[in-house]
């Protein structure tokens, strides 16, 4: 396990800076000497939050989504600005989208969820003690909030009504934590 395997960057070119995704093209050095092109795309991150309600429903979004064009059943998420406190982002996210505050927050985990050509990070929060005020989504943001019971969630994701990774990803782990496995 002490074989190198980390690959060095020669060269390094952005090909496209959008507002939010910025696309790569870097030429690498291998470990084994030989050259190589590393086509890749930079994500600012992500939050993704696991609201929990007292009656053990979770809090859910229908959103549809452009590049798929189609809805999807998804938990509350967002975009990390420069320079926030992903905790923040978190409770800014949940409140803007679904108008749930919660009293407790708590921090899971991080994963990345395409490691073959992003760098997006994805930091998941447990959200509990919820209350309802008033949703205020992002001008141009238009979504459906729903509750929904942790077995039948479940179901969704058998039966490929619920496809969202960041959301089938914070499901299995939310089942952890409810039945105290985790």
């Amino acid at each position: 396990m002490s074989r190198n395997l980390t690959e060095k960057q020669l060269s390094n070119q952005c090909v496209f800076g959008g507002d939010l995704l910025h696309v790569y093209v870097d030429k690498v050095a291998m470990p084994d000497g030989k050259l190589s092109v590393r086509e890749y795309v930079t994500h600012p991150g992500a939050v993704v939050i696991i609201p929990l309600l007292d009656n053990g429903d979770l809090v859910f979004e229908r959103q549809h989504r452009y590049p798929l064009h189609q809805d999807f059943f998804e938990l509350p998420a967002g975009k990390i600005d420069p320079d926030e406190d992903p905790l923040l982002c978190a409770q800014r996210e949940l409140l803007e989208e679904t108008g749930y505050i919660a009293a407790n927050w708590r921090y899971l985990t991080t994963l990345h969820p395409c490691i073959g050509y992003s760098n997006e990070k994805l930091l998941y929060y447990l959200a509990e003690g919820l209350n309802l005020q008033v949703a205020c989504p992002d001008d141009g943001e238009h979504l459906e909030v729903f509750t929904l019971a942790m077995a039948e969630a479940l179901e969704w994701v058998k039966a490929g009504k619920i496809t969202d990774n960041k959301t089938v990803s914070a499901l299995f782990w939310a089942e952890k934590l409810i039945r105290g496995e985790w």
